[in-house]
C-alpha cells in the first residue's frame, strides 16, 4: 500500500467503524423501546398475547418496507 495513502485509508476505515457503532446502539435503543411498550401494554391488561402477532401482521401490511425490522423483532 502506498504509505502517502494510509492516513486516509485509517480515516475511513475509523469513521465506518463509529457510523457501525452509532446504527447498532439505535438499533437497540428502538428494540429495548419496542419491547418496553409491548410489556406495558401486555402487563396492564390493554393487551394480550394476541396482539403482537396482530402487531406483526399490521405492519407487514401497512409498511412492507419494515420487513427486515419484523424479522429482527417478531421472528417472522
Amino acid at each position: 500500500m502506498d504509505k502517502r495513502f494510509t492516513d486516509i485509508i485509517h480515516f475511513i476505515k475509523h469513521s465506518r467503524t463509529n457510523t457501525i457503532k452509532a446504527v447498532n446502539s439505535e438499533l437497540t435503543n428502538l428494540y429495548w423501546n419496542i419491547g418496553e411498550y409491548i410489556t406495558n401494554k401486555l402487563e396492564q391488561s390493554e393487551w394480550d398475547d394476541s396482539v403482537v402477532t396482530e402487531l406483526a401482521i399490521y405492519i407487514q401490511q401497512s409498511e412492507p418496507e419494515l420487513k427486515g425490522l419484523l424479522i429482527r423483532i417478531f421472528g417472522e
